[in-house]
């Protein structure tokens, strides 16, 4: 194989950048455009929390419980194994012997997490 050119390596990256500065176009219009379309209140009732029509019975501001964050770790960890065995199930036949027993270590490792956090009782609502 040839090395490329550096304008050949650019304009392999030059729609990536496009659609990077697109993107950016995008999410700064949309705020911009919220910010001054929207309609806006200094009421104080427009600050407090809303609970399907009854009044409040404590502050917006609690502490969130840590078993929510293990909840969202649990939920991070499995989603990027999702990331990882699904281009590896589309290139399954042509990666070859040593790429399935390298997923098959990752598959277990992530199932020993689960079992850890399972018998820890960590899938359990309280």
């Amino acid at each position: 194989m040839e090395p490329q050119s550096i304008d050949q390596l650019y304009s392999n990256y030059l729609p990536v950048l496009i659609a990077t500065i697109v993107g950016f176009v995008l999410v700064i219009s949309a705020l911009l455009g919220s910010r001054l379309l929207a309609p806006f209140s200094r009421e104080r009732e427009k600050a407090t929390t809303y609970e399907c029509g009854m009044l409040p019975i404590r502050r917006a501001s609690t502490n969130v419980g840590v078993r929510f964050y293990l909840y969202a770790i649990l939920f991070i960890i499995f989603d990027v194994e999702a990331v990882f065995i699904f281009p590896w199930a589309l290139s399954f036949v042509g990666v070859g012997a040593q790429a399935y027993w390298v997923m098959v270590a990752f598959i277990a490792i992530l199932g020993a997490g689960l079992g850890y956090a399972w018998k820890k009782g960590a899938l359990q609502w309280r």
